[in-house]
């Protein structure tokens, strides 16, 4: 039986002190100090970890403020706090060991725009897609880009002085930042922006905290000045960390101290708003894709490409291709880049024209392709063809495929993934191509895999070599290239920070400021934080304290998941390979990807949050012996006993008395979770939550006593059918409000569904659906059997929506074949998300032999639930593998685009619009489904939009249970609801049953499934 496991360390005294100090004084935000939420704020998408002692999530400025002046107090001076934003660090800004104040929960208001003027103030907490979302309409936008624009913070930007894609013309975040409010540690407001000398000196004459900033800034960066101007390197990817070359105007008559606290990384205070310079949005891009037959060529050929008067150069190597082309997103741009007949591309230039003259922009992309076509004619530079994209929904299909880049490359099988700690070096881009040569001659020195993909334009190359960081000696082996790329690097006048800041790189701070301009920062650091409390370790220490720096060979995640052993680790993959990339913490309502971290904000609840507690469960375990593989086997030999009834009940009851074990912090995480499997595709990585929260569950409930539903979801497949024999009786019971009441108190059941009535085989009493059988199938000669379509039953819409299973058999007919009807065999996808694991294996294998004597008939089989059918195609063959067999359950959108003939002899009727809401599980598995649906319904002389949703919220029967009833209806109102109170709601349709179900509880009204839409269109 699994342990109790009980040694999670604690939150020290004075931090909780501080937290009730904070909530006794009013702060209106969140504190959080389970060991769970603590994990959570461990790692970032860097390759370290260390674990704070308590996360404060402000609601305001007011609250940072409180929180600074408490901070203040005497009792809590040896307290550190750290900012944090999204979480995007790839080298560990964010992370520390004291306290975490995180502003992405609830400090992300859009406050005020001045369109006249150019200008939006924000909160530190907004999204960099959030704030250009809200331009779009105004007709401008945020111009520096990152490729985790969806889910990075604009104060994490600021504090990192982001830049990516187009900084050649639009510069970095600091260039945009017109003023910042920050609090200082002790509570003072520091209000900054670009004016006089003289009014700065005059603030720097103050008796006050901000007086002494002014006078060390303005004092320092003036004495230092001809130094300064020497030493930072001219690049476009001008050296961050505290601005002094930019502190002051180039005529030295304007000051903005603002440049110093971008880049500061949460060193020097809390920022927490920023008013942002806008700009207007180009009204034409153009992007041509240039490919090539290696990448040294299209890093050469960058270059010209920028002298083409070009926006940006993109660049991606073969490796992050074809990792693409292995990924959910390779189907939405394969058309775009093409692969050339007997050529391999082994480099990609994604090159952007852009402005408000057309007619210029067309004629300089003329001059690039006439110029290209010569070159390809001549066989030169590598070049062996290009595509145009004129359309911006391709040009941000383009930009989607390139930002998932660093996602990808942690998909790369083996133990070894590309990590980043050199990614993102800068040398003057004329340069670029030798520099690479010479990085890559040292990786391959080392047998490295690597991947490279970048912004040419501005010399910024991301190179992230594959390590495994479980493996000590190539832990040590990082550090080495660490230091040899800092020796290359600055023999190329370059970066090692281009674009990603410091964080754990700070200590190779020295060798690049010098020792001079280093001690100068010492002192910065000192004016504003003295006694090294905010985020400390990271920059430098403060001129006077003798503090340690961050190590690029610190403790990381690695350190913790080498304990592990290797079997457990493959067990549990999904967990285990998570790299951190925060692609689930999409701020989209319309990304179907983890609906229970948009609706609650809470990063337990997101497959990152998840992965992080389930690697450090199976370590917990580890260190007391307990190896979960063996426990399995354990389980599944495992005889029911009154002795293991007795030990489950005590443990159970110690539970109910709020006896600690981290497992119930694991299994609260999971318990969130919808079992979309979104992650699964819309993951870089393809983390699967499901899969490995059902091994959890399994051995979780080893322990502990399942809850009455479960039981009852779990052995649903089974009963369905008999209570279907009565459904009047059944269903008139299941409306009294007393049995409502009853399964709300007794099982946790809410809102619990009809059964069909008249059921399936009453609405096709004497159909040849019915009438037909296997064994009169079984004696047909094949070209009989080719007129058939067999109808794969699930338990959901067989009993509870029968009208669609039937209308399926009419529109099968109408189509001209002869339908019938599968006897009824359990999927068993329920068991499947309750962790019955054991049972699922026994249902999966004998329905599976059943389809797979089916299919000996080669009769196409249907089904019309994407979830179950699905399951099929996921669940079973990752239990089962060889065993599973070869059958294939079609969709009806899959069997229909291959029999529907490509013309049409119907004219598309003007006016008959429908609308497609897709089920999650089938968009994300199937992406092109919505694209097929689109055209069988054009095939058939009508026109279907796809409307962009995320998740409904019902997802099986996670919206029937009680405790899940608050999200289950506040994820349907993120994208749902909105949608659909736009349209007509007779024309709308879904394919998912769990869907349907979801808007007919809340609006009442019943969605068609889109067979039922085809079954009116066909005469």
């Amino acid at each position: 039986m699994i342990p109790r496991i009980s040694q999670a360390p604690h939150v020290s005294e004075v931090a909780q002190k501080f937290l009730d100090t904070l909530k006794e004084q009013g702060f209106t935000g969140d504190v959080a100090s389970s060991y769970a939420d603590r994990l959570t704020m461990a790692t970032d998408n860097s390759i370290y970890q260390l674990l704070p002692q308590a996360i404060v999530f402000p609601r305001s400025s007011a609250d940072v403020v409180l929180l600074a002046r408490v901070a203040g107090e005497k009792e809590y001076q040896n307290l550190t706090f750290t900012p944090r934003g999204g979480g995007t660090g790839t080298n560990g800004q964010a992370l520390n060991d004291g306290i975490v104040v995180d502003m992405s929960r609830y400090m992300n208001r859009i406050l005020e725009i001045n369109p006249a003027q150019g200008w939006v103030r924000v909160e530190a907490g907004v999204i960099k897609d959030q704030l250009n979302q809200y331009l779009r309409p105004y007709g401008y936008f945020f111009s520096p880009e990152l490729s985790t624009s969806n889910r990075a913070t604009l104060g994490g930007m600021i504090n990192t002085d982001a830049s990516g894609q187009g900084s050649l013309v639009y510069g970095k975040t600091s260039d945009h930042v017109l003023s910042l409010r920050a609090v200082l540690l002790g509570g003072e407001l520091l209000d900054t922006r670009a004016m006089d000398i003289v009014q700065a000196e005059s603030i720097a004459q103050e008796d006050s905290v901000t007086g002494r900033i002014y006078n060390t800034v303005l004092s320092r960066c003036r004495e230092q000045r001809e130094l300064i101007v020497e030493k930072f390197p001219k690049l476009n990817r001008f050296l961050t960390g505290y601005d002094l070359r930019h502190v002051f105007s180039d005529d030295m008559r304007k000051f903005d101290l603002g440049r110093i606290l971008t880049g500061s990384e949460g060193t020097l205070a809390f920022i927490t708003e920023a008013v942002l310079d806008i700009t207007p949005l180009p009204k034409v891009r153009r992007l041509v894709n240039v490919k090539y037959d290696s990448f040294d060529s299209a890093l050469r050929n960058a270059p010209f490409m920028v002298e083409a008067k070009a926006l940006s150069v993109e660049t991606v190597d073969s490796k992050v291709l074809n990792l693409a082309r292995e990924d959910i997103v390779w189907h939405s741009v394969k058309e775009l880049i093409t692969d050339i007949p007997n050529k391999d591309m082994q480099g990609l230039n994604i090159v952007e024209f852009s402005g408000d003259d057309q007619p210029l922009i067309d004629r300089q992309v003329e001059t690039l392709c006439q110029r290209l076509d010569e070159l390809m004619d001549g066989n030169q530079a590598g070049i062996i063809g290009y595509q145009i994209c004129r359309e911006l929904a391709d040009i941000e299909r383009i930009y989607a495929m390139r930002k998932k880049a660093v996602g990808l490359l942690g998909n790369s099988k083996g133990a070894a993934k590309p990590i980043p700690f050199v990614e993102d070096t800068c040398v003057p881009p004329q340069y670029l191509a030798d520099y690479i040569v010479e990085f890559r001659q040292l990786l391959d020195s080392h047998h490295l895999n690597y991947g490279m993909f970048g912004h040419v334009d501005a010399g910024v190359l991301h190179v992230r070599p594959a390590l495994d960081m479980c493996d000590p000696q190539q832990e040590i082996l990082m550090k080495q290239i660490s230091d040899e790329i800092v020796s290359l690097t600055a023999r190329y006048g370059g970066l090692l920070w281009g674009e990603h800041g410091k964080g754990f790189r700070a200590e190779y701070s020295p060798a690049f400021f010098g020792s001079i301009l280093y001690e100068e920062l010492r002192r910065i650091k000192a004016a504003f934080d003295p006694d090294n409390r905010l985020n400390p370790g990271k920059i430098c220490p403060p001129m006077g304290v003798d503090a340690p720096m961050m190590k690029v060979d610190a403790v990381k995640r690695g350190t913790y998941d080498r304990t592990i052993p290797i079997n457990v680790r493959n067990t549990f993959r999904g967990a285990m390979e998570c790299n951190g990339n925060g692609l689930c913490f999409n701020f989209d309502v319309k990304s179907p990807m983890c609906p229970s971290m948009k609706v609650s904000q809470q990063r337990i609840h997101s497959p990152k949050g998840r992965a992080t507690l389930v690697r450090e469960w199976l370590r917990l375990l580890t260190e007391q012996g307990v190896d979960p593989t063996l426990l399995k086997q354990g389980l599944e030999q495992k005889r029911p006993s009154l002795r293991g009834l007795i030990e489950k009940t005590h443990n159970s009851w110690q539970a109910w008395r709020g006896e600690y074990d981290f497992s119930h912090e694991v299994k609260e995480a999971m318990s969130g979770c919808l079992a979309c499997k979104a992650c699964s595709t819309q993951c870089p990585i393809k983390i699967d939550v499901p899969s490995f929260r059902a091994r959890f569950l399994e051995l979780y409930h080893g322990r502990y006593f399942r809850p009455l539903r479960d039981h009852i979801v779990a052995s649903a497949e089974s009963s369905t059918p008999l209570m279907a024999k009565v459904p009047r009786v059944f269903n008139f019971f299941l409306k009294q409000p007393w049995i409502q009441e009853l399964s709300r108190r007794t099982i946790g059941m809410v809102d619990l569904p009809l059964l069909s009535s008249p059921t399936l085989p009453q609405q096709l009493a004497g159909h040849y659906a019915l009438s037909t059988t296997l064994e009169q199938l079984e004696k047909m000669e094949q070209a009989h059997r080719d007129e058939h379509v067999l109808i794969v039953q699930d338990p959901f819409t067989s009993y509870y929506d029968a009208k669609v299973v039937a209308d399926f058999a009419y529109l099968v007919e109408k189509l001209g074949y002869k339908p019938v009807l599968l006897p009824f065999s359990p999927n068993g996808k329920a068991q499947h998300i309750k962790g019955f694991l054991s049972r699922f294996t026994k249902t999966a294998k004998k329905t599976s032999d059943f389809l797979n004597r089916v299919a000996e008939l080669g009769i196409p089989m249907v089904g019309v639930d994407p979830a179950l059918v699905l399951c099929y195609r996921d669940e079973y063959k990752e239990i089962l593998g060889e065993q599973r067999g070869k059958f294939e359950v079609q969709l009806v959108h899959e069997w229909l685009i291959n029999t529907l003939p490509e013309k049409s002899d119907h004219e598309e009727k003007s006016g008959d619009k429908w609308y497609l809401f897709g089920h999650c599980t089938e968009v994300t598995m199937l992406p092109g489904s919505s694209q097929q649906w689109g055209k069988i319904f054009h095939r058939l002389g009508s026109k279907l939009d796809n409307i962009s949703v995320g998740c409904c919220g019902m997802a099986g029967t996670y919206g029937h249970e009680n405790k899940n009833i608050e999200h289950s209806i506040g994820i349907y109102k993120l994208s749902w609801q909105p949608a659909l109170q736009k349209l007509p709601l007779e024309r709308c349709l879904s394919s998912g049953y769990s869907c349907r179900s979801q808007v007919k509880r809340i609006e009442g009204q019943v969605l068609k499934h889109p067979l039922q839409a085809l079954l009116e269109i066909i005469p």
